[in-house]
């Protein structure tokens, strides 16, 4: 069957369905089981959990913010391949936005209120990403997942041992950021300059602050 080619209103149309299935609903996803659904369940006591939770819900909005940058930057990428591969990305990140909500359901806690706005956010910088050229908008995508995958690393350390389930989760989010980050490096990725590196941590304090609560 021949692949349509998709006009810029097309793709535009089909990121608002996205953004609206990402903040609310489900997201596409490329249906990868669940890791926490191979291992059982700990004994976690009321604190535990609730610190486990607050977690998991900035990881979860830590993938928002994902989805948010790889629509805005297929988007405008200029490369058809460039495109599809963010796409395929995408998709793997909403298997992670998909598995953070179902633990976040577990623990007895909520996603964040806050996510539209990350959403918004993060889109308006995936996009603008997307318009400087693919080698930047790819070296973008590359710095950030390594970035995450720092984050990731903290919250490894951090959450209660006991917590298997979202250790799993974790775990496999990791391994798939850094698969990411080398597709992207792979694919022609530029080193971003070191002052945007430092707005880009900056801009993930300000979430983690904020989400882990609100």
């Amino acid at each position: 069957m021949e692949q349509r080619d998709y006009t810029t209103a097309d793709r535009l149309l089909m990121g608002v369905d996205q953004a609206l299935r990402t903040i609310f609903g489900h997201p596409h996803a490329t249906e990868r089981s669940n890791p926490g659904d191979r291992v059982a369940e700990g004994e976690l006591n009321t604190e535990q959990r609730r610190h486990s939770a607050r977690l998991v819900r900035i990881d979860h909005t830590g993938e928002v913010c994902a989805q948010a940058l790889y629509q805005g930057q297929a988007l405008t990428a200029r490369l058809p391949q460039v495109r599809e591969s963010m796409q395929r990305s995408a998709q793997e990140e909403g298997d992670h936005l998909e598995w953070c909500h179902q633990r976040l359901l577990e623990l007895g806690d909520r996603r964040s209120l806050l996510n539209p706005l990350w959403y918004a956010c993060s889109f308006s910088i995936g996009a603008a990403a997307g318009l400087a050229g693919d080698k930047w908008s790819l070296g973008f995508i590359a710095e950030t997942e390594r970035q995450v995958c720092q984050h990731l690393d903290g919250h490894l350390r951090e959450i209660p041992q006991e917590d298997n389930k979202s250790r799993a989760i974790l775990e496999q989010m990791r391994d798939d950021e850094m698969h990411h980050a080398r597709t992207a490096l792979q694919g022609g990725g530029a080193s971003l300059p070191e002052p945007v590196k430092l707005a880009m941590q900056l801009a993930s304090k300000v979430m983690t602050k904020s989400v882990y609560w609100i």
